[in-house]
This record gives C-alpha cells, sequence and structure tokens, in this order.
C-alpha cells in the first residue's frame, strides 16, 4: 500500500509541475492560462483520489471535506487580494482536487504542517511573491532611482514603452500634481498616461504585471519537498 501511495504523490508532483509549468509560459507570454489545463488537473486529481480511497482508504476524512471548503476560501481570497487572477483561482481550486492530503513520500516534506495542502501551496506562493519587492529595491539601487516607496513597488520606465508592456502605472496626475496610485490594477490606464502626455512627462513608475502563477509553480514545488515555510519561520521564530 506504501507503495502505491508514492506512486500516486509522484504522478501528482509530476502533473502539478508539468501544467502549472505550462500555464507559466502562456502567462508570461499573454497573461492568460487556458480553462483546460484545470480541467485536466482536476480530472486526473479525481481520478487519482479514486485510486487513492478504494486502494488504501482515508487516514483522515477531514482532509477530504477540507476540499470544498478550500475551494470556497480561494474564491473568497480572489474577491480581496488584487494580485489574484482568474487563472490563479482556477489553478489552486484545481490543486485542491489534485492534492486533498499531504503528500509523503521518501524524506519529505521536510517540514509537515497542520493546515491543509492547498493552503500550504497558497501560503508558499504568497511569501515567494513577496520576494518581488527585495527584487525591485535591488534594481533600483543599481539604477539609482530610490524614490520610497516606489522603488519597492516598480521600476521608472518611459511612457511609450509602459504603453506597450505588462505594467500599471504608479503614478497619476491630481490636481496638476503628480501622485502615488495604488488603485489602478483594476482601472484602464488610458487616462492615466493621456494626463502624463498633456504635462509633457516622458518617463512614469510602473509597477509589472508578474503572473501569480511562476510563484505558485514555486510554492508547488517547495509544499511537496520543504512543507509549511511560514510554519516553519515562525517555529523558529517562537
Amino acid at each position: 500500500m506504501d507503495e502505491i501511495s508514492l506512486y500516486l504523490n509522484i504522478t501528482r508532483l509530476f502533473v502539478g509541475c508539468l501544467i502549472l509549468l505550462y500555464a507559466s509560459y502562456t502567462d508570461i507570454k499573454t497573461r492568460k492560462a487556458s480553462d483546460i489545463l484545470w480541467i485536466i488537473i482536476g480530472i486526473i486529481g479525481g481520478f487519482l483520489l479514486i485510486i487513492d480511497i478504494s486502494f488504501i482508504g482515508i487516514e483522515n476524512v477531514i482532509s477530504l471535506l477540507l476540499i470544498p471548503v478550500m475551494i470556497i476560501v480561494i474564491y473568497l481570497l480572489f474577491q480581496f487580494l488584487p494580485f489574484f487572477g482568474g487563472a490563479d483561482v482556477k489553478a489552486l481550486m484545481s490543486l485542491a482536487i489534485l492534492v486533498p492530503f499531504e503528500p509523503r513520500f521518501f524524506m519529505f516534506p521536510i517540514w509537515g504542517s497542520i493546515m491543509p495542502f492547498t493552503w500550504i501551496i497558497l501560503s508558499n506562493s504568497v511569501f515567494i511573491y513577496l520576494v518581488i519587492p527585495i527584487s525591485l529595491f535591488f534594481y533600483n539601487l543599481y539604477k539609482r532611482n530610490l524614490d520610497v516607496p516606489y522603488c519597492f513597488l516598480g521600476y521608472k520606465i518611459e511612457l511609450y514603452k509602459a504603453k506597450e508592456r505588462f505594467v500599471w502605472p504608479l503614478e497619476k496626475i491630481e490636481d496638476g500634481k503628480i501622485k502615488i496610485s495604488y488603485l489602478s490594477m483594476n482601472k484602464d490606464n488610458d487616462d492615466i498616461y493621456k494626463k502624463f502626455e498633456e504635462e509633457g512627462i516622458s518617463n512614469i513608475w510602473v509597477t509589472p504585471k508578474i503572473p501569480f502563477m511562476i510563484p505558485l509553480l514555486i510554492g508547488f514545488i517547495l509544499s511537496f519537498f520543504v512543507g509549511d515555510i511560514l510554519f516553519l519561520i515562525m517555529s523558529m521564530i517562537l
């Protein structure tokens, strides 16, 4: 039975990595990921779950019941977190079906957790996502653009390039003054760019539309091999 569990968990890892890797590629290129990818994960996940229950049984019924709970929680988070896109939410929902229980194979994960495995994936992904501001700071340090808080949130770019790239403006012109803009992520930015053109401003601060799919892929892999990073850090501190 342990051998079957090992093969199932390796299959889950392989399927998740393969599809998330392809989704990351399409997300970088087009900022889109096809819904068929999450349908495939859901179907394979359901099939593996049936095998799991048939040959191994359910050691923890609560973990199984948490699948729909986690799907609802992920949907609610999507409503409040701006860096979540529709594809990110669907990916996490499908992963809740693909890996409903914390996988155990060989010596991994190194650090276990009491949290549902989908939550561990999400937590690790957000942790990786938080590395981005640090990276932006060092990039701006190299460019000698250290205006706070802009240097942690984005970078300076020529206005005409901003229109062509996957970025959001971090600045806006209001009452004739340049102000920081945190709320442009869900708006049509043409009007913002037009005002800068009218004022003769050719360089503005922008924040990149970094696909969450990439941190999600890294967080998924870390969840299998390392475990709950946030729980590990809190345990070390406390």
